[in-house]
């Protein structure tokens, strides 16, 4: 079906795009809840790949016929001013969606995963407070073999718009769940058969190289925000500290190269 077009920025069949610079959500939308958004054409592609429902698709001429979209999802067609006035800013990607939130996962399912027995990595996330640096992390959790995030209490939405921008949409193949009970929970990993791995520049952690992966098939890297890291209640709850070894004079890698480097040794 042909996209209906839309003339006026107030037109309520796009109010789920409105001012979306307001706190990357509709005004009065409160954090952590709304539909979520996502920029691009690739992105949209790996959303409607997924389990989360589309709600809309909003775009200039001629994205939305880059798209296979599914019978019944309300697409719309505006120009890039219209467009503009909805969102709150010039989009150079050219096409949105929106799609219904998923409930996090449950947590001894994202532990067990399909098959208990099998080889699984997790990503850790405590106090991550720059959506940009989630969705890097998820990214790359999806690239080297990551099989979920698991995140504490503190941690950004992992589904803001500019995390799963940064991720081009891969954080939304990724089980999510939240480790309430911080850091104690971290034993419930451990009961799973996790080695737990902190990440730290401290000069008495461990080479991250010196962590077999044969010997430890499952493994949860365990990272901090970027500037403080983990906190040392997390450092102390980890079964192993360990360190990515660099040149002198330099003490540590941003959050997201980090992990990137950790998912990847520890493959």
């Amino acid at each position: 079906m042909a996209p209906e077009e839309i003339t006026d920025p107030a037109d309520e069949r796009v109010a789920d795009f409105r001012d979306l610079v307001a706190g990357d959500r509709p005004p009065g939308v409160e954090r952590g809840t709304g539909p979520v958004i996502v920029e691009g054409v690739p992105a949209v592609q790996r959303l409607l790949a997924s389990p989360y429902r589309v709600r809309a698709v909003v775009g200039v001429p001629g994205r939305l016929a880059e798209l296979d979209l599914p019978e019944g999802v309300p697409a719309y067609e505006a120009d890039k001013w219209v467009l503009s006035a909805v969102i709150g800013f010039r989009l150079t990607r050219g096409v949105l969606a929106s799609a219904d939130r998923r409930p996090p996962e449950d947590l001894d399912g994202l532990l067990a995963g399909p098959d208990p027995a099998a080889p699984r990595r997790l990503a850790v996330l405590e106090g991550l407070n720059d959506a940009e640096n989630l969705g890097s992390i998820a990214r790359s959790a999806v690239a080297l073999g990551v099989d979920g995030l698991l995140l504490d209490p503190r941690c950004v939405d992992p589904l803001y718009r500019r995390s799963v921008r940064v991720s081009m949409g891969h954080v939304l193949s990724l089980p999510i769940a939240v480790l309430p009970d911080w850091p104690a929970g971290l034993d419930r990993l451990h009961a799973a058969g996790y080695l737990s791995v902190a990440l730290t520049p401290a000069d008495d952690a461990v080479d991250l190289a010196d962590i077999d992966p044969r010997a430890h098939p499952r493994t949860a890297v365990l990272l901090g925000a970027e500037g403080p890291g983990l906190t040392p209640a997390a450092q102390a709850a980890a079964r192993v500290r360990a360190r990515i070894p660099m040149r002198s004079g330099v003490d540590s890698l941003g959050v997201a190269a980090a992990a990137a480097v950790a998912f990847a040794t520890l493959r």
